[in-house]
C-alpha cells in the first residue's frame, strides 16, 4: 500500500510509530472518527466462538439494526461498510459513477477499478444522470450534510441512489434509512465508529428487496462473525447509551473546538465523531502533536487541513490540551 494512500485513510498508526516512535498503547489515536470511549462489550457467550453463526442470530442482529436505525426496510449484516463498498460494482451494470465530492475515496477507488466511468461533483445537483450516484452524508471529512427532502428529490434522477451514514448515528435526523425502501435508494451504515468497535467490522446495507437480496447473496453465508452478532445485537437494542453518548459527543465537540481555536485554527466542520480545521500548515501540526504521541490526519491535496477525532478519557483531553498549550 502507498503511503500517500495511508495517510489519506486514518488509522495509520503503524507510519506514526515508524516515524515517532513509542508503543501502540503510548498513542492517543486521533486520526480516525471513532469514538475513543467504546460501548461496553461484557461477556459473550462462548458459543458465539465456537460455532458458526445461526440464521436465527444473523435474524436476531438484523432486526436490532432495524431498531436502532428506525426502519422497517431490508437489511443485510456486512464486515463493515467497506463491504458494501466493494460489492457496489457487482450491484448494477457497469456505467457511469458520479460521486459528491471532496468525500472518502475508496468509491471512486473501487469502481474505477471495476471499469465505472466516475466522475467527481462538487453540487448534489450535478449527480443527476449517472447510473450510480454517491452520497455520504455527512460527509467525510468536512461533515456536510443533506436535507432528506433533498437527497429524496435526486433519487428519481439517477439510477441508483447510495447514502454513506457511516458518520450519522449521534445525528439521527439526517439519516434517511426509514426511507431505504424505495426501489434505487441504498443506505449504508457503519457499526464501528459510533459503538467504538471499528475491529468488529460491522456494518450495514438497507435498500429495497431486491438490492439488499444481491448483496446478501454475494456476501456469501456467513458474511459476519459470531462475536460482531452477539455484540451488535447487544449495542443496537441499549437506546440509553446511545443516547448518552450522542450527548457527550455533541459536548466534546464544542471542547474540541474550543482548544482548536485557541491555537489560531479555524474549524472547517466536522461530525459529533471528529473535527476539521484549517492551519497554517498541517504537516508542522501534525509533527508537533505526533512528538508526545497524538496522532492526526492530514490531507495530501489540502496542505492545510487538519482532521482531529476526539478524545475519550479525561487523561486524553489533559494530554492533549497540555501539548498544544506548550
Amino acid at each position: 500500500m502507498k503511503e500517500r494512500d495511508m495517510l489519506e485513510h486514518g488509522g495509520n498508526l503503524d507510519l506514526a510509530q515508524e516515524r515517532f516512535g513509542g508503543r501502540a498503547e503510548d498513542w492517543i489515536d486521533l486520526s480516525t472518527g471513532i469514538n475513543r470511549l467504546p460501548y461496553p462489550v461484557g461477556e459473550i457467550d462462548p458459543h458465539h466462538w465456537n460455532a458458526l453463526p445461526s440464521r436465527s442470530d444473523t435474524n436476531a442482529l438484523h432486526q436490532a439494526a432495524q431498531h436502532a436505525y428506525r426502519t422497517s426496510a431490508p437489511i443485510v449484516a456486512m464486515g463493515g461498510a467497506q463491504a458494501a463498498i466493494q460489492l457496489l460494482p457487482q450491484l448494477v451494470p457497469t456505467g457511469r459513477a458520479r460521486i459528491l465530492a471532496p468525500t472518502y475515496n475508496e468509491y471512486a477507488g473501487v469502481l474505477s477499478a471495476a471499469g465505472w466511468d466516475v466522475q467527481e461533483a462538487s453540487e448534489l445537483d450535478a449527480l443527476a444522470g449517472a447510473d450510480l450516484a454517491v452520497v455520504v452524508n455527512p460527509n467525510n471529512p468536512g461533515g456536510q450534510h443533506h436535507a432528506a427532502k433533498d437527497l429524496l428529490a435526486l433519487l428519481p434522477r439517477v439510477g441508483r441512489l447510495v447514502i454513506d451514514e457511516s458518520f450519522v448515528d449521534a445525528v439521527p435526523q439526517l439519516s434517511l434509512a426509514s426511507e431505504a425502501g424505495r426501489p434505487g435508494l441504498l443506505i449504508l451504515r457503519s457499526f464501528g465508529k459510533f459503538y467504538g468497535l471499528a475491529g468488529l467490522r460491522l456494518g450495514f446495507a438497507i435498500g429495497d428487496a431486491a438490492d439488499i437480496g444481491k448483496l446478501a447473496s454475494m456476501s456469501g453465508p456467513w458474511p459476519v462473525s459470531g462475536a460482531a452478532i452477539a455484540i451488535g445485537s447487544r449495542a443496537l437494542r441499549d437506546d440509553a447509551w446511545a443516547e448518552a453518548t450522542s450527548a457527550r459527543l455533541a459536548r466534546d465537540c464544542v471542547r474540541l473546538d474550543a482548544i482548536a481555536q485557541a491555537q489560531g485554527w479555524m474549524p472547517l466542520g466536522g461530525t459529533p465523531l471528529f473535527r476539521l480545521y484549517e492551519t497554517p500548515d498541517s504537516l508542522a501540526a501534525q509533527d508537533r502533536l505526533a512528538r508526545s504521541q497524538i496522532w492526526s490526519r492530514v490531507f495530501a491535496q489540502k496542505p492545510t487541513w487538519l482532521r482531529l477525532g476526539l478524545p475519550g478519557s479525561g487523561a486524553e483531553w489533559m494530554r492533549l490540551a497540555e501539548v498544544l498549550a506548550r
